[in-house]
């Protein structure tokens, strides 16, 4: 049987893009699409998903999330702006009910490739550097895929056997800084959602780039997630999680 699906934010940009790729979908089935008219817990409850999409924004998520592990139906979050405590309790509540979800900065497969190359980088070329391109109206900054790569070329780190250079006294404009890594935020218009993960070496440089041209390319892995997730008893962070396991 396909499984249901409820696309939570379905009037945003990505909301459209998402209705289009889960109604071409034939192992999925579109039951619900909720905009901010209308209430998310009575919206479940009538449409009995198995999954709910969340592409809302950073002020409400945890909000949409709680309430769809209370009832019961699985969370696929592609809203950034969670805190890591937020993950750890939604992570928690899941665990008890066995549920499966997935927290995903990005569903991008390049993207997400991009984050798995770097890690390989990272254990040989410590020094580095994150500068990531959005559109002006994305709300946090810097976004969700940083920080997650950042994450990722942290847990490298820690298992490489050079010593890693510090950026801990990184000040002005050199961007913020993340697992003790400079990210760089830009908002311009005509963006969609670029990244560039920097390392520099001795001699020479390596740039690891991304870019999206349109927001169809975050659907195969929608699509994905909406099957993976099927098979999980527990919220995952990362569409790697899923993809190269």
């Amino acid at each position: 049987m396909p499984v249901k699906v409820l696309i939570n934010g379905a009037r945003g940009k990505m909301g459209q893009e998402t209705v289009k790729a889960i109604k071409a979908d034939t192992e999925l089935e579109l039951v619900g699409e909720r905009g901010k008219d209308t209430d998310l817990w009575a919206t479940i409850k009538v449409t009995k998903p198995d999954v709910v999409i969340d592409f809302t924004t950073p002020d409400v998520v945890y909000e949409n999330a709680l309430l769809m592990i209370d009832l019961g139906v699985r969370p696929l979050i592609g809203t950034t702006g969670l805190k890591p405590e937020q993950i750890a309790d939604l992570q928690q509540r899941c665990a008890d009910k066995k549920l499966g979800g997935l927290i995903a900065p990005n569903f991008s497969l390049g993207a997400v490739l991009m984050m798995h190359f770097a890690k390989m980088a990272a254990q040989y070329l410590p020094d580095v550097e994150i500068i990531e391109f959005h559109h002006p109206a994305k709300l946090d900054a810097p976004s969700g895929t940083a920080l997650r790569t950042a994450e990722i070329i942290a847990a490298a780190r820690a298992q490489a056997p050079q010593p890693v250079a510090s950026h801990e006294s990184v000040t002005g404009a050199r961007g913020a800084a993340c697992q003790n890594i400079p990210v760089h935020a830009v908002r311009l218009p005509g963006l969609v959602a670029s990244q560039e993960v920097l390392f520099g070496g001795q001699g020479e440089t390596l740039s690891i780039r991304h870019d999206t041209i349109h927001r169809e390319a975050f659907m195969p892995g929608v699509r994905l997630a909406c099957k993976k997730v099927m098979q999980l008893e527990q919220l995952l962070v990362g569409l790697d999680k899923v993809l190269f396991n």
